[in-house]
């Protein structure tokens, strides 16, 4: 029996996204590619975000930045707050919150990403950041105001 997938979908890894970082099969939908580009910076595995980020708004460098960046982070969990499908059949909005050190120091980001479709193939085109109220639930899902969590 494998390990928990990273995604925190609590699927094994073998049956979640292990399939797409290996190359085995494209995710079919736009959560399942932002679960696996979770994974991939969990793994460390700049060649597969930069091979699922819409070509149009890949840089020359993305590879090595994304390397660079690895090495004082530390992935500690995520949560999909909500998917919605775009204005278009191609496009998808995913909504998340995940956790991470940053030099030891603890951080988040929540993010509303979009996603286009293209020839059969779903690709991260970029995010923005929801607001949130002080004393609006938490997007890391603890149940408690985000003043007295995350905030």
């Amino acid at each position: 029996m494998s390990e928990k997938c990273p995604c925190c979908s609590g699927k094994q890894y073998s049956l979640c996204c292990e399939p797409y970082l290996s190359g085995a099969e494209l995710p079919v939908s736009a959560e399942a590619l932002m679960r696996s580009r979770y994974t991939a910076y969990v793994q460390k595995k700049a060649a597969y975000l930069v091979s699922t980020w819409y070509p149009g708004q890949r840089v020359p460098e993305m590879e090595q930045l994304l390397s660079e960046s690895f090495h004082d982070t530390q992935w500690l969990g995520l949560t999909v707050t909500c998917c919605n499908h775009g204005s278009q059949e191609n496009e998808a909005f995913v909504t998340f919150f995940a956790r991470y050190l940053e030099k030891e120091r603890p951080a988040a980001l929540y993010e509303r990403s979009r996603f286009l479709r293209e020839d059969q193939r779903w690709y991260y085109v970029d995010g923005t950041s929801p607001e949130v109220g002080r004393n609006d639930r938490c997007p890391c899902g603890s149940g408690k105001k985000y003043k007295k969590c995350c905030g």
